[in-house]
């Protein structure tokens, strides 16, 4: 595992609402990593805003974090993980974009929802 991990939506989203194990969980791990998110994570969370204090509040919250943008490569490795395990697990379109960030990243991944991930081959998670 890098100095590199993926925050999952969930726990952000726990984090936002200062549920304390999420909020404890990420200043521990912004201790010894980098905390990354996939643009996909940044723009659930903008559709789950209800107004522009909390869009400004969302902005000043993702500050902490490196937001990382999807690259050719990305998008090429999601579809093969859809292809993959779409029929087969239920891949959905976010999670195969976030599962191919973190993949090409060669980082590892921290959500709650171990079991939108756990079938991908080469994809790292980190418990939370």
């Amino acid at each position: 595992m890098g100095k590199e991990i993926f925050i999952d939506t969930d726990i952000l989203i726990d984090a936002a609402r200062s549920i304390k194990k999420a909020v404890t969980y990420l200043e521990n791990k912004e201790k010894r990593f980098i905390l990354m998110i996939s643009v996909i994570t940044e723009m659930e969370l903008i559709v789950g805003c209800r107004n522009k204090k909390e869009l400004r509040s969302l902005h000043k919250f993702l500050n902490r974090f490196q937001i990382i943008q999807i690259h050719k490569k990305t998008s090429q490795l999601a579809v093969e993980l859809l292809e993959k395990y779409r029929l087969s697990h239920g891949l959905l379109i976010p999670d195969a974009l976030i599962a191919s960030s973190v993949i090409s990243s060669n980082a590892s991944i921290a959500t709650k929802n171990q079991k939108d991930f756990r079938f991908i081959i080469g994809l790292n998670m980190t418990a939370y």
